[in-house]
């Protein structure tokens, strides 16, 4: 009977051992996930925050300076943050699979080349902000808005250049671990905002040109710092001086930086098409505002999923570079999981408070109201939306862009575009079929993703990633002392 029992025992005790094992890996995986998605997300609050800065101060010089202010965000900066980002993305894939791979030194080469490329994008950007007076009329907008939108635009230059490099150091360390520089940076960019501002605009009275300046120099000021920060020795491991080599093998990088830009774009692009949509809706004023209220909810649920989707590319490209397709499936389950529990805590706080939150933003009852009948909607979009930037996140991590491209044109405009058109028009729900539409687009996009990633053989994407690295890579230097540029570590 003794030996029986130990005989019983052994069954049992193996299995608490597994699942130790097993929380063990869950806790490292977590940690490793909320070290990149956490100060991620604190970096996209504080720029979205400058953003609120510049609105509140230019808010109380003029409606006209208002309006022109949130044009220029809300039509030419988005445009350009979804290009500058988006074809970053492309060298998260890049310095991830090869700091996981252990090829240290081609970060620094892959950092060089996107500055390349994406300067030589960021040029054929700025006819679109020194003429956009013409541009914004032929939108539709007044001379008097087009005017001040223009000049505004023209003080955002300096801005446009600095997201050339803000976007890809930001990629770049986070690949191997530096985020709370870049995280430090953006809150640096955050003060300088509001010392800059009090000092022009309430004390120097400078008004427009107050604000845009003070924001000039809370972008650019932080970017300089990240570069010293690179080139004196904070990134010994990745970076190596500048190198010829970066003008070398542009072409793949130049393919994989417009897939990835076209990628966000669409995602980007999908949710102004629908605001242009309700606009033509009955009670289009309270259509609008309800919608807006809407998206400012799904905007700030956006910062965290696009943490996570930092977080999800950073533990798939790294693993795969490493070699290790069992980690990498097992860094896409913790994130995907980690992500559906935000999004039934967001659901369940929305469909919770949905009576209330409408008077946040605003005091009209009819808006309230109309904001209720669209919680129920917002409220799953939420849900879809922590878990569709978490797989786009792995995409990125896989170098899936091309792929998603189509995912993403197919989803959203063939699927939830049509969807939201159909049931505005010939359904009579006006924006809450728009807004189905979304979720239509989303969730079709979503399925995909999800159809895509269970399937997908992730040993042939451990061999797809080192054929990558290996076809990109050049030797190290031999000697640093002697070959390095003067940003030598």
């Amino acid at each position: 009977m003794g030996n029986e029992a130990k005989v019983k025992l052994l069954p049992c005790s193996a299995a608490e051992e597994e699942q130790n094992q097993l929380y063990s890996r869950l806790w490292i995986e977590s940690k490793q996930l909320w070290i990149v998605a956490g100060p991620a997300i604190l970096t996209r609050l504080s720029m979205y925050g400058t953003f609120i800065i510049a609105q509140a101060f230019i808010g109380h010089i003029g409606d006209t300076e208002l309006a022109g202010l949130s044009i220029v965000y809300h039509v030419l900066v988005r445009f350009s943050i979804g290009v500058m980002t988006g074809m970053s993305n492309g060298l998260g894939t890049l310095c991830g699979q090869a700091y996981g791979a252990k090829q240290y030194h081609m970060l620094g080469i892959y950092l060089q080349r996107f500055w390349l490329i994406e300067f030589f994008f960021c040029i054929l950007l700025l006819p679109l902000f020194i003429f956009s007076a013409p541009v914004l009329k032929l939108l539709g907008q007044s001379d008097k808005v087009s005017g001040m939108a223009n000049i505004i635009a023209v003080w955002y230059i300096p801005i446009m250049v600095s997201h050339v490099f803000r976007y890809t150091l930001r990629m770049y360390l986070q690949t191997h671990g530096k985020n709370m520089v870049v995280t430090w940076s953006g809150v640096v960019t955050l003060i300088l905002q509001v010392i800059g501002c009090w000092i022009l605009v309430e004390n120097m009275k400078l008004g427009v040109a107050g604000v845009m300046l003070a924001m000039d120099i809370a972008s650019v000021i932080p970017i300089i710092g990240l570069l010293m920060y690179v080139f004196c020795g904070g990134c010994p491991l990745t970076w190596k001086g500048f190198s010829m080599h970066a003008f070398s093998d542009l072409w793949p990088m130049v393919k994989l930086c417009v897939s990835s830009g076209v990628m966000l774009c669409l995602e980007m692009w999908y949710n102004s098409v629908l605001i242009l949509i309700t606009g033509n809706t009955k009670d289009a004023v309270v259509s609008i505002d309800a919608l807006s209220i809407c998206l400012n909810i799904n905007g700030w649920a956006m910062v965290l999923s696009f943490g996570f989707l930092a977080a999800a590319s950073v533990r798939v490209s790294n693993e795969l570079g490493r070699g290790s397709a069992k980690e990498a499936k097992f860094a896409i389950i913790v994130v995907v999981s980690t992500a559906v529990v935000i999004g039934i805590v967001l659901l369940g706080l929305v469909l919770a408070f949905k009576d209330k939150i409408s008077y946040i933003f605003s005091n009209s009852v009819e808006v309230a109201n109309a904001f209720e009948d669209l919680s129920i909607p917002l409220a799953f979009s939420l849900l879809l939306n922590s878990i569709q930037p978490v797989l786009s996140g792995v995409a990125v991590g896989a170098g899936w862009q091309s792929k998603v491209v189509y995912i993403n044109l197919i989803c959203y405009y063939f699927v939830g575009l049509p969807i939201g058109v159909f049931l505005d028009y010939i359904g009579n729900l006006g924006v809450k079929g728009v807004w189905m539409g979304m979720i239509g687009g989303t969730l079709a996009q979503t399925l995909v993703l999800l159809y895509f990633t269970y399937k997908t053989d992730w040993d042939m994407q451990v061999s797809i990633a080192k054929t990558r690295v290996n076809k990109l890579a050049i030797p190290p230097p031999d000697e640093l002392d002697n070959t390095n540029a003067s940003g030598n570590n």
